[in-house]
């Protein structure tokens, strides 16, 4: 060994010692404090090509050339990472995770696999039943079965599930572990939330434990129980990859990203944390195979909750509504308005009439915070406002004109047409939400007619419409409600032309569909 070598090897051998780390290697078996007490240095075996170890200065030598190099800084000390016992999590909570079948009619063109026709496409797929359905754009009504996932909570039967899971059901049957099979009630489901209430007229039945989803961190162990393809009581594990994740079209739900095996079917079953309390309900994948490939997407427990209450005392749930469009900042964006760092939801447009609009909100505005809580990106606030009801009221921190301002809003309700869009884009496999403007809306954009394009997902998302354009005609027609689109997508078109107003100019875009 050269004198550099042994230098380096009694230099790092301190430094290790310091750290609290000791050296091992399975070649010679030495160990960090044998080599700091030997008298003579101790040297790796040499090789062709390394000076011999009686030619070696001693150690004190290398040593003092060490000396004068900084102290490292203490270790820090992580906690162990403890395994979850899985076994013990499916044997006292499976029981009950159900599996849930479903039979009814799907309108001509629909498609049973997924939440529309070519949705099955769209790389967020949504896992919609599990066991594939039938496919054939036929005119009339086509009779359909499919199979998703549940859990219960109350031991008098009452079972979450995602709203996609029971759309257009006439028959919903729940089948429990043990294999006992009870007909459900659908007692309501929300679309925007895509969370679903059923009732068994049973009673003691097995229950899931509940957990706080706002405790669940990066990195987490999670388990997913549900049926993927029918095959019923799979469980498969993983880590929470990320949280608050808004996916396009999706903007109520801040998601629980996981890398969580599940496929077609585990769709409205629970994820639970490692403790074995149930903190996500699953509901989306990210494919471009219509299977798993390592992007899952939960709704957290806390939202599905809350959801759940509403469903269960009114049948139906009511979201609030700010009227804005807001997009994520970047970087150049957030110096043009003199931010630090591009945190925050940019207000591009203020709806007439809305909530934000008598709140005094107007373009340009940067929302930096909600009740207190700092707001990242657009998502943040859409979230917040999607989960509200009507007539809350929302403190924001904007950004305006360089300046910290605060404004309170008292929260309007969303329209129908928007609810239903946040979860089954008007379209169909176009991936638009959209609503009628509204007449101040009109005037105020010399328009006199069109739809407004609040968000987009899917083949529309990919050929570049945007949210606030306004969608003015589909193949050279003139379309002035939704059913006009939902028609002319009737007959699954493997392309069409789009006429959009943007920014005072009109364009058309074409989307490819098959």
């Amino acid at each position: 060994m050269t004198q550099t070598a042994k230098m380096t090897l009694t230099a790092t051998a301190a430094a290790l010692l310091a750290a609290g780390v000791t050296l091992t290697t399975t070649a010679s078996g030495w160990t960090l404090p044998g080599l700091l007490k030997a008298k003579e240095p101790v040297t790796a075996p040499a090789t062709s090509d390394a000076t011999p170890a009686s030619a070696a200065p001693a150690a004190p030598a290398a040593v003092a050339l060490a000396a004068p190099a900084a102290a490292p800084a203490p270790a820090v000390a992580l906690p162990a990472a403890q395994v979850p016992n899985y076994r013990a999590i499916v044997q006292t909570q499976g029981p009950a995770v159900v599996g849930i079948t479903v039979a009814g009619l799907h309108k001509a063109g629909a498609s049973a696999d997924a939440d529309g026709p070519g949705m099955q496409d769209d790389p967020f797929f949504r896992f919609f039943r599990g066991v594939p359905g039938m496919r054939m754009p036929q005119q009339g009504a086509q009779p359909f079965r499919g199979q998703g996932s549940g859990f219960i909570i109350s031991s008098d039967g009452i079972v979450l599930t995602n709203a996609h899971v029971v759309r257009d059901a006439k028959q919903v049957t729940v089948k429990l572990s043990d294999r006992r099979e009870f007909a459900a009630q659908v007692l309501g489901s929300d679309p925007a939330t895509d969370i679903a209430v059923l009732k068994l007229d049973a009673k003691n039945l097995p229950t899931v434990q509940l957990g706080d989803a706002k405790q669940v961190q990066v990195g987490d162990y999670v388990l997913a129980i549900g049926a993927p393809y029918g095959f019923e009581q799979t469980a498969t594990q993983g880590i929470v990859s990320a949280k608050g994740r808004s996916l396009p079209g999706e903007s109520v739900v801040p998601f629980i990203q996981t890398d969580a095996a599940v496929n077609p079917g585990n769709s409205g079953g629970p994820l639970f944390d490692a403790s074995g309390r149930v903190v996500g309900v699953n509901a989306q994948i990210y494919s471009q195979s219509g299977g798993f490939q390592g992007l899952a997407f939960s709704i957290p427990i806390d939202v599905a909750l809350k959801i759940k209450d509403q469903l269960v005392a009114h049948g139906k749930v009511e979201h609030a509504r700010l009227g804005v469009t807001l997009q994520d900042l970047s970087a150049p964006l957030a110096a043009s308005f003199g931010l630090e760092a591009p945190d925050g939801a940019l207000v591009s447009s203020v709806q007439p009439g809305s909530a934000a609009a008598k709140a005094g909100l107007k373009a340009g505005d940067v929302i930096t915070g909600v009740d207190g809580e700092p707001v990242r990106v657009a998502g943040d606030v859409s979230s917040r406002v999607g989960l509200a009801r009507p007539g809350d009221k929302l403190k924001l921190e904007l950004w305006r004109d360089k300046k910290r301002v605060a404004e309170t809003v008292a929260l309007g309700r969303a329209d129908k047409d928007v609810q239903e869009a946040a979860a089954t884009p008007q379209g169909g496999s176009l991936g638009l939400a959209l609503r009628p403007l509204e007449r101040q809306e009109l005037r105020g954009s010399g328009l006199d007619h069109g739809l407004l394009i609040e968000r987009v997902t899917g083949p529309a998302q990919l050929a570049g419409v945007q949210p606030g354009d306004v969608l003015l005609a589909l193949n050279g027609k003139p379309v002035q409600d939704i059913e006009q689109v939902r028609d002319a997508l009737k007959n699954s078109p493997k392309q069409v032309a789009l006429l959009v107003a943007r920014d005072g100019q009109q364009i058309f875009v074409p989307v490819r569909l098959g």
